[in-house]
């Protein structure tokens, strides 16, 4: 019924962001996921008919797949040379944002070498962009929306790096911000969130509680004018994460790759990956083949990993308990739909506990001088563990998400990364200490 309820909420106050003058580019309406219903473009993130989510069904490009192709290479080293595959103005490029994006992707050969791959490992490195999180990419397309249905306030919910991409692209565009956080948040995205001037606002509880929170307030008056990007904003939010999709392929030579390993909070950025992918192969842009699509979560909060595991269609909610607190979503919105998706591409979905996340991270920094956050702890960690499992293919060509800093999460590494030594300042001493000769 709650769910009902906030769909009532959706159609209702629609009609007073919505008009003929709204310009979302190529996107064409609202599509259930369930049903298929379509409705007009709008702040809605609910079907009215079967309550399912919604998501933005579009008029892609047509004609030949070598100009489309011209046409994106000649575009700006950001999300914006996607332009015509987004639910964002023709003229996005010219309007204050932060601009993320085509982050770089690293051939990790040393860490290759270390897990026995033998098929080409690649890093897609998020952390380059303008907060240090993949979640610059969804903010920004929530901005487009937010100011096509005349929003005056960026909000959400947040475990952490949403939050201060929220912060910043609210800065950049001159909206106002308000976030909401769980109470206990990593100083490092605290700090970062409060930094940009917004008001940020902790909830006592985890960010299952906070997310509710946020659903109610935006069925309030105080929530009037106010645009949840991963809320009321969700369909169009999503949509940035399908610019990692269009990036690893262009940046792999236009080729899909043949596994992918993505971490799960929500799900959502796994589906979009694939909707991404899916969108390629239907344009032309890449050749069409079998790939493979793996999802990683920490063991404390595995819901998905382990309906995976029993053969569930369902996602039992979990309570977490996991240094990978960006990962921390108990009752993930998206996770029926990652399970059709890895069973459908032959992947899977592993969890590793938070040792385990703890030595990748420092693995991933010693082969490739990458500090990952938490949540690329965990990617790396199940990469390793699918490997040895036998269920990711060695030989394959194979992609990793990093999806953050690590500079964020300094206390997951803090007690295991410290000074080799402290000696005085002279050679004697530098050689009794044993150092240097390694």
């Amino acid at each position: 019924m709650r769910r009902k309820g906030l769909a009532i909420m959706a159609v209702q106050t629609v009609e007073a962001h919505t008009g003929s003058s709204v310009d979302l580019g190529p996107a064409a309406a609202l599509s259930c996921r369930e049903c298929g219903e379509r409705f007009e473009l709008g702040p809605l993130f609910a079907c009215a008919t079967c309550f399912g989510p919604l998501e933005v069904a579009y008029d892609l490009p047509s004609g030949s797949p070598d100009e489309l192709k011209k046409r994106i290479e000649a575009g700006p080293d950001n999300i914006w040379r996607y332009a015509p595959l987004l639910p964002v103005p023709s003229d996005v490029a010219d309007k204050p944002n932060i601009n993320p994006g085509f982050t770089k992707l690293v051939k990790a050969d040393n860490l290759a070498r270390e897990l026995g791959v033998t098929g080409g490992l690649y890093v897609k490195d998020d952390s380059g962009n303008p907060t240090h999180s993949f979640k610059d990419r969804v903010v920004a397309i929530a901005v487009e929306a937010a100011r096509a249905f005349g929003f005056t306030t960026l909000s959400c919910s947040s475990t952490g790096n949403l939050a201060g991409a929220v912060g910043a692209a609210a800065a950049r565009a001159g909206l106002r911000s308000c976030v909401f956080i769980p109470h206990d948040l990593e100083q490092g995205k605290v700090v970062m969130a409060a930094v940009y001037g917004g008001e940020l606002v902790g909830i006592e509880g985890n960010y299952d509680d906070v997310n509710r929170f946020c659903s109610e307030l935006i069925g309030d008056p105080l929530g009037e004018g106010w645009g949840f990007v991963n809320v009321n904003l969700r369909p169009y939010y999503g949509e940035g994460s399908k610019t990692l999709a269009y990036e690893i392929c262009e940046q792999l030579g236009w080729q899909l790759p043949d596994q992918i390993v993505i971490p799960i909070a929500s799900g959502s950025q796994l589906t979009k990956i694939d909707k991404g992918l899916q969108e390629l192969i239907k344009l032309g842009l890449v050749e069409d083949k079998p790939y493979k699509i793996f999802g990683a979560q920490a063991e404390g909060c595995s819901p998905v990993s382990a309906a995976f595991k029993a053969g569930h269609d369902v996602v039992r909610p979990q309570k977490p308990n996991t240094i990978a607190k960006s990962l921390a979503i108990g009752n993930p919105a998206d996770g029926p739909y990652v399970l059709d998706i890895a069973r459908r591409t032959g992947g899977a979905v592993e969890d590793v506990n938070d040792e385990q996340v703890v030595d990748a991270i420092k693995l991933l920094a010693r082969t490739e001088g990458i500090f990952a956050e938490t949540a690329g702890g965990v990617t790396v960690g199940v990469t390793k563990k699918l490997i040895e499992a036998g269920l990711l293919d060695p030989t394959l060509t194979t992609v990793v998400l990093n999806t953050g800093d690590g500079l964020k999460t300094l206390d997951a590494v803090a007690a295991t990364s410290q000074a080799t030594a402290t000696i005085r300042p002279s050679l004697d001493a530098f050689r009794a200490a044993g150092l240097g000769t390694s």
